[in-house]
């Protein structure tokens, strides 16, 4: 098991089928291929190096549900939570193939009863379940709370005619001004991306990211052939805009962006995420924009011509968590409102 970086390992129930594992080897992994990119061992690896850890149910010695989660927090106030950069996880449940509609559903539910009763005790718990986990009910019943947001997907990736014709003119003109002063490339280095990343977080008020974090992901999706880095740059070399997607075989997820507000104007932002669409259909059936609860970015996502899909933000804490929590979030507020106030520039298109 992981150890957390804050506090002592953590021990899952015993009961037969209960993982706790972040170690790969410790656990029979026969569903890893199945499993989205944020799961993925390799994944938390990257993002959360020895900090996490996860449940787990089998049958017929194969693995057909999983939790995973990180620990956060001092001894009496720890939450199981999701890694950083990490937009969805949640239980990942094997699929009943040929089914029946109630029969699938009854034994989903009953997997994640079982995973549930199997996270070991905690001040809190809270994370946001990937969209194609539309079920909760067996965590609210556990005394959990489910909130709805939402995502936007492009979910028929196979004509880029059709793409480009669900775009909004709008969006459309602005790819189209974009070409006339800006190349999508490719082959950039690490460094130029996360110069415009950082510089679009510290613009909208939030910590500086971690160039180690980005350093993992980076290696282990490179070498797993699982994302693009794509820079918008004019003839002089100047990064105007640029995006960072991961991939599994069923999505793509627009995981890292950011643009140079004083180049804006080029129309950048708008054709790097085309271009980052249309790499993500020659290996995908699916473009997740992970989306927003941020207006801007909301429409600007929306303006693509993706569905809004819901997902759900599940969480649980004991009171005394809870006023924690207020606490911490309030103090967040504070921080964020004056790095916002004493910060130049304004808010990036991208996120």
């Amino acid at each position: 098991m992981h150890r957390t970086e804050a506090g002592p390992v953590l021990s899952t129930p015993s009961a037969a089928g209960a993982h706790g594992t972040g170690k790969v080897g410790s656990a029979k992994v026969d569903g890893q291929a199945n499993w989205p990119i944020f799961h993925q061992p390799w994944w938390l690896d990257a993002v959360s190096p020895g900090n996490w850890d996860c449940v787990t149910v089998e049958r017929g010695g194969e693995i057909v549900a999983r939790l995973p989660f990180v620990v956060r927090g001092p001894r009496r106030m720890q939450m199981l939570t999701q890694p950083y950069v990490t937009p969805f996880l949640g239980p990942w449940v094997a699929r009943s193939p040929g089914a029946k509609y109630a029969k699938a559903l009854s034994d989903q539910m009953e997997l994640q009863v079982e995973l549930e009763s199997r996270l070991p005790p905690v001040a809190a718990f809270r994370q946001s379940f990937s969209s194609t986990m539309i079920n909760a009910l067996p965590f609210v019943w556990a005394g959990y709370r489910a909130e709805v947001a939402y995502t936007n997907r492009l979910e028929q990736l196979d004509s880029e005619e059709a793409l480009w014709d669900g775009l909004n003119g709008n969006i459309r003109r602005e790819i189209r001004k974009a070409n006339k002063r800006v190349v999508v490339r490719d082959d950039l280095g690490l460094d130029d991306f996360y110069g415009v990343w950082r510089d679009t977080l510290v613009r909208q008020g939030r910590p500086a990211p971690s160039r180690a974090l980005l350093e993992r992901i980076e290696a282990a999706c490179g070498v797993r052939d699982a994302r693009a880095t794509l820079f918008a740059c004019d003839a002089d070399d100047r990064i105007h805009a640029a995006a960072y997607i991961v991939w599994d075989a069923e999505a793509a997820y627009y995981l890292l962006g950011g643009s140079r507000p004083e180049l804006r104007t080029s129309g950048a932002p708008s054709v790097v995420l085309w271009e980052a669409i249309r790499r993500a259909r020659q290996v995908t059936r699916t473009f997740d924009f992970e989306g927003s609860m941020i207006p801007p970015i909301d429409r600007f996502f929306r303006a693509f011509g993706g569905r809004q899909v819901p997902y759900l933000r599940v969480s649980r804490a004991t009171p005394i968590a809870v006023g924690a929590l207020r606490l911490r979030g309030a103090a967040l507020r504070t921080l964020g409102a004056a790095r916002t106030f004493t910060s130049a520039g304004r808010p990036a298109a991208m996120p």
